[in-house]
């Protein structure tokens, strides 16, 4: 009876972790719904969702190179660097070939990075520390250190209309984000070429038995880091019709706290596009409660840490708690206690004859 119930307590507990960014989200809305002053109302809680919708758009491909085992701590530079190409080139040739161009900016650094990764075989923090790093001064030299604001009838207007509500909470930018994680979480989780990234995070050996060219899987995861990253940078910077040099600064630690919040392993393998969206919301929602109660960006930045600890921590716990029950049958442990009862009993009964 008592292993029944252990087993029912670790089911339990493996429901709760397995659906625990759903949890949070449900939790954080409701708190701050309940006691936060003018938290839920439609105006709100669209600039909640056209915040969150930069980042979101960052995630899907900074969650895929974390599936594959790998960082890609260039994103936030990445996202600087697509806005500044965007609208800098914008009144030479128009967003038409500028917004392009911006994307193709991103894509090229998530080749780099991944050529660097796979086939000079440096570490992918050190490889995108280092982008981060030369990124940063290319953008410094590019705008001479101020920031790039467009005033021209036509950007107003791309503007108004990237940021005009659609339905409720639901603007264009912010329609085009939920497209993507919808469309990549369909791809990794329901077809052959998504699953892939799975494989060559959870074991490059067998993905290789597989017959998965893993070097290739983790290109493209880059490239697509960087693409994606550019996407969130170009259109925030297209709706406020300007673009900073630390526009994409505070970025990074938003998005990697999000992403393992949602359950995506840094050891690879195990996450998902949808989750890590949520993650982002969940966290836009605490963010946005901690500026309703009056409180300072110290204390937004501490809880933002504090949660990431958290959920690091029992990461590491869930880790170490697999590896010691690794290859044990939970069957078998009940029969084998149960057997264990019986011998006693008997050896008890012989004793007392």
């Amino acid at each position: 009876m008592t292993t029944h119930k252990k087993l029912d307590r670790s089911g339990a507990l493996s429901w709760v972790d397995h659906n625990r960014i759903y949890l949070i989200f449900v939790v954080a809305l409701l708190v701050m719904t309940a006691f936060a002053p003018k938290f839920f109302n439609v105006f709100n809680l669209t600039t909640i969702s056209k915040t969150a919708a930069m980042n979101a758009c960052v995630a899907i491909g900074f969650t895929i190179v974390m599936i594959c085992g790998h960082l890609d701590l260039s994103i936030g530079t990445v996202i600087t660097l697509a806005g500044v190409v965007g609208l800098g080139l914008k009144k030479y040739v128009g967003y038409e070939i500028s917004v392009p161009l911006a994307l193709c900016s991103g894509a090229l650094v998530g080749l780099v990075n991944g050529l660097l990764v796979t086939k000079v075989k440096i570490s992918s923090f050190i490889v995108t520390l280092g982008t981060m790093t030369i990124l940063q001064g290319l953008i410094y030299q590019i705008t001479g250190g101020n920031s790039i604001a467009l005033s021209t009838p036509d950007a107003f207007s791309v503007a108004d209309f990237l940021g005009h509500r659609l339905i409720p909470l639901v603007t264009p930018r912010v329609l085009i984000t939920l497209v993507l994680v919808l469309l990549f979480q369909f791809l990794l989780s329901s077809t052959r070429w998504g699953r892939n990234f799975y494989m060559v995070g959870g074991n490059k050996s067998t993905a290789w038995l597989g017959g998965i060219e893993a070097d290739r899987q983790i290109v493209v995861a880059f490239v697509l880091s960087g693409l994606l990253a550019a996407t969130g940078g170009v259109f925030f910077a297209m709706e406020s019709s300007a673009a900073t040099r630390n526009m994409g600064d505070n970025s990074l630690m938003y998005v990697l706290s999000a992403t393992i919040i949602g359950g995506t392993a840094m050891s690879g393998g195990k996450g998902g596009v949808f989750r890590s969206f949520v993650a982002i919301l969940a966290l836009e929602i605490i963010y946005d409660g901690i500026i309703l109660f009056g409180l300072g960006n110290e204390v937004k930045i501490f809880l933002a840490g504090f949660i990431l600890a958290v959920v690091v921590l029992y990461e590491a716990y869930a880790s170490y708690r697999h590896d010691r029950v690794v290859g044990q049958r939970s069957e078998l442990l009940a029969e084998l206690s149960a057997a264990g009862r019986g011998n006693r009993s008997t050896d008890a009964a012989s004793s007392r004859g």
